[in-house]
């Protein structure tokens, strides 16, 4: 098994024996108070020091994942430019070999011809072309617009904002 997964069942376990302990203790001293707890809880059980390195693994990850997004991003730019310079060096042969009416260029590794293509769709007036040729489109939920509409007090039914939901903010300077 990888060790996520360890992870995981290591940190659930500890919180389980976290609260076990904070429970355990809160009955045998009712009137114990909350840094004494805390201070007792963080003494008998590792839970923190796991929650540490689980965040600290979070942002290790994060830190990969836009490295690798901006690595992603550049490779996707590098690849449209070199797409971008073999079609001019394509059409540049075309029209060359066109003009010198050089209609087949045989080499060892590659051989070149003009050919006759097949006509494709030019569209010069949209609102002149029948519905038959019109595809209609399933509607689709605007779900900004209905959230925005909410947040503003709208009342929708079908709709409605769902109770906050606890977040983990980290901070690292």
């Amino acid at each position: 098994m990888c060790a996520a997964y360890h992870l995981t069942v290591d940190v659930r376990t500890e919180a389980s024996r976290y609260l076990v302990f904070r429970d355990h203790l809160l009955a045998e001293f009712p009137d114990l108070d909350d840094q004494t707890l805390a201070d007792t809880l963080e003494g008998i059980t590792d839970l923190k020091e796991m929650l540490a390195e689980v965040v600290r693994s979070a942002l290790d990850d994060e830190a990969l994942a836009a490295g690798l997004s901006t690595r992603l991003s550049d490779m996707k730019a590098r690849l449209e430019r070199l797409e971008a310079r073999a079609k001019r060096k394509r059409q540049l042969a075309l029209g060359a070999m066109a003009e010198a009416n050089i209609p087949k260029l045989a080499e060892a590794d590659f051989t070149a011809s003009l050919r006759q293509g097949a006509p494709t769709l030019e569209v010069t007036a949209e609102d002149k072309i029948p519905a038959a040729y019109w595809k209609p489109q399933p509607p689709k939920l605007d779900k900004q617009g209905l959230l925005a509409a909410l947040k503003g007090g709208t009342i929708i039914e079908g709709a409605a904002l769902s109770a906050p939901q606890t977040l983990l903010s980290v901070r690292t300077k």
